[in-house]
């Protein structure tokens, strides 16, 4: 008998979110013998109980799902909605009225850690109740701090973004070689320092910049940091450095909160923002050379001019593998990836227990980071460059970009 589909998308978006979606999308589309109407929701989660999806196979007619391939942020919209931890709240009930009145069989949520807490819920949820709903997690991150898996989608491009725009950084810091100078780039990662060691790859030769990396994973001291960078202008006339935009105490400060405040989103985290000008100010004041700050923002994770082709050949099938998946029976799941021996980069596609991933956070490995926590290691890498390969046309017309746009 067939069943409904529908999927979702939360959290914050990716270069190749879409390219997740649309791996359910076609899949699900192309399996007439087990799925029926494929819906969407919009704004999520959230969006669902508000009633507000859409019906997904119009968007194959049209052409529209081809373009939705390339195209950055998320399509059917994000939330980010927390479902309460007490699973006898009225709010589950409502949901599952909800997916009972559109003939929901099968349910994929395309997101990262609090999007896969989500999944565990509602599985949990369907499996108290008796509900042959089945519930599969399609990961996404930039921050690629989802554990069970090697990696996630997102982390590629937003990599590539990354390691290219700190090159042309560092090309354009290196034009007057008469004055010292330190230009330092923040870069997204909380306390998983992962999409930061990136910029290692900008790096032409040993001893290119950017010549200092700091990640959270490791104590920032902001004393060491001066010393780091005056020793670095010993070296070479103009210093690039790369933090996360999380580097912290090792005590719970943020190095942000040293210069303000910060507040807090929906499920609690601190919005981190100002590390880089915090420095800034530090080098300036003790330094006194010529100091600037490059928050890079949210042009890491929407960058469609820097889609890897294997980061979004990995989403798509990301996608259609929670598909076949959830058909064949299985619920409760994340789509993890395993990376396969041998010196040709190859992965598999497995699942994961849901549960055991959602409220866990994977970091870079103390082995990747140097003994004094200014750079990255060799393996990593060679970990992450296999990630970042690959050229992506994407469409345009009158010399932009052609995106897909929810009407």
């Amino acid at each position: 008998m067939k069943k409904n589909v529908i999927v979702g998308q939360s959290g914050g978006p990716t270069a190749v979110i879409n390219a997740s979606l649309y791996g359910v999308v076609y899949e699900a589309l192309n399996r007439e013998d087990a799925c029926g109407t494929v819906y969407g929701m919009i704004n999520g989660i959230e969006g669902f109980l508000n009633g507000k999806v859409m019906d997904m196979e119009p968007l194959e007619r049209s052409g529209e799902l081809e373009l939705i391939r390339t195209t950055p942020g998320s399509y059917l919209g994000s939330c980010r909605y927390k479902l309460p931890e007490d699973l006898e709240d009225e709010v589950y009930p409502k949901l599952f009225e909800k997916f009972a009145e559109y003939g929901i069989g099968y349910f994929f949520y395309i997101g990262g850690n609090d999007s896969m807490d989500t999944v565990s819920k509602l599985s949990r949820y369907a499996e108290k109740t008796g509900s042959d709903i089945r519930f599969i997690g399609i990961p996404k991150t930039i921050d690629n701090d989802l554990v069970r898996t090697d990696h996630t989608p997102g982390y590629g491009s937003a990599a590539r973004y990354v390691a290219s725009t700190v090159r042309e950084i560092s090309l354009d810091a290196s034009v007057y070689d008469n004055k010292q100078s330190v230009t330092i780039v923040e870069i997204m990662g909380r306390h998983a320092g992962w999409l930061t060691a990136a910029s290692a790859l900008a790096r032409k030769f040993d001893g290119d910049n950017p010549l200092l990396i700091y990640l959270p994973e490791t104590a920032f001291d902001t004393e060491k940091f001066l010393s780091d960078v005056r020793a670095a202008l010993e070296k070479v006339s103009n210093v690039v450095v790369c933090i996360s935009e999380g580097i912290n105490d090792g005590r719970g400060t943020f190095i942000c909160e040293l210069a303000s405040s910060v507040g807090v989103d929906t499920f609690g985290h601190k919005m981190l923002t100002g590390s880089g000008k915090y420095l800034e100010n530090l080098v300036k004041e003790k330094i006194g050379v010529k100091v600037r700050s490059v928050e890079l923002n949210v042009s890491q994770r929407c960058s469609s001019a820097m889609l890897s082709a294997t980061d979004q050949k990995e989403a798509i099938a990301s996608g259609a593998y929670g598909v076949k998946r959830a058909i064949e029976g299985e619920t409760g799941k994340m789509i993890a990836f395993r990376r396969l021996p041998g010196d040709e980069y190859r992965t598999n596609y497995v699942t994961e227990d849901v549960n055991a991933i959602c409220n866990q956070e994977k970091t870079v490995p103390a082995e990747w980071i140097t003994c004094d926590g200014s750079d990255v290691s060799r393996e990593f890498v060679e970990y992450a460059r296999p990630l970042i390969q690959g050229e992506v046309k994407v469409p345009t017309e009158d010399g932009l970009p052609l995106f897909a746009y929810r009407r």
